[in-house]
């Protein structure tokens, strides 16, 4: 159990989602969408004590992008509104072609980080993304290719058989980095037993970073937080900061996070302790 991790006083990660690629303003005016506003909330939550963000891009109407070109030029905006932040760009989609999900793996500097979905999941009534292990095996190989750490997001029971498959499969420097994600649907039901269970079952050695969509993602944070672990949060996963109240900006989610983790004791990873950490 990942307790003895809390107990070496080992430092806290905190990862900012700072946009998505579903909701936009009509959800909270306050997400951006712009090269420039993510910019400038990047800079935000890395001075609220953010070391990462993970990164979607968008178009001009705030429809989903996928170019390298959007990519490239909302990383320009995050250098410059930014000190020293770990870039990690998405390469989740839903009905994307697979093409497309490797074009942001394909800026110049590439994302020091990058996601990789384990499997299948559903989207609302209708949609599914696909993942396929040729998916996830092809992307994988690319990140390695370019010198981009895999972001392993795991969203349920069957996605952590596959993070045990793809270290079958592939040859991935340690430590291995596990994004586990509770919430509704063909997510991970938000318990805590089941929250343990994640934790417990992951690859010997792997690092943990807890995701809790919506109302959960206050409590999961606390609970990545106690047991070892790192931390996202961000208005892609939640909009609201409390219930009816909708959240600031991403930077004051980080902020009451980092104030959670400074009260259980401990310290709060910076850019470089966070490099250490993941491996990069």
């Amino acid at each position: 159990m990942s307790y003895e991790r809390f107990l070496a006083d080992e430092p806290v990660v905190v990862t900012a989602a700072l946009t998505g690629g579903i909701h936009g303003k009509e959800a909270n005016p306050n997400l951006p969408e712009t090269p420039k506003e993510i910019g400038k909330a990047a800079g935000e939550v890395e001075a609220a004590g953010a070391s990462v963000v993970h990164v979607h891009a968008r178009r001009d109407n705030g429809e989903r992008a996928f170019s390298t070109e959007r990519f490239q030029a909302i990383d320009e905006a995050i250098r410059r509104y930014t000190d020293d932040v770990i870039v990690q760009h998405t390469t989740g989609a839903t009905q994307a072609s697979t093409e497309k999900r490797h074009l942001s793996l394909r800026t110049d500097p590439p994302p020091e980080m990058a996601s990789l979905d384990m499997g299948p999941l559903n989207r609302y009534d209708r949609l599914t993304s696909e993942n396929t292990l040729a998916t996830i095996d092809a992307l994988y190989d690319e990140m390695a290719d370019r010198g981009i750490k895999p972001e392993l997001e795991v969203f349920n029971d069957g996605h952590r058989n596959e993070v045990h498959g793809l270290l079958e499969r592939r040859d991935l420097a340690e430590p291995v980095y596990a994004t586990l994600v509770f919430g509704p649907g063909t997510l991970t039901r938000p318990r805590p037993a089941n929250f343990l269970n994640a934790v417990d079952d992951l690859p010997e050695g792997a690092l943990f970073n807890t995701l809790g969509f919506g109302r959960h993602q206050l409590p999961f944070a606390t609970m990545g937080t106690l047991f070892g672990g790192n931390v996202r949060v961000g208005l892609e996963d939640n909009v609201y900061y409390r219930q009816g109240e909708l959240a600031e900006s991403n930077a004051q989610l980080v902020e009451r996070v980092v104030g959670i983790a400074e009260e259980l004791g401990r310290e709060v990873a910076d850019t470089s302790q966070a490099r250490e950490i993941l491996g990069l």
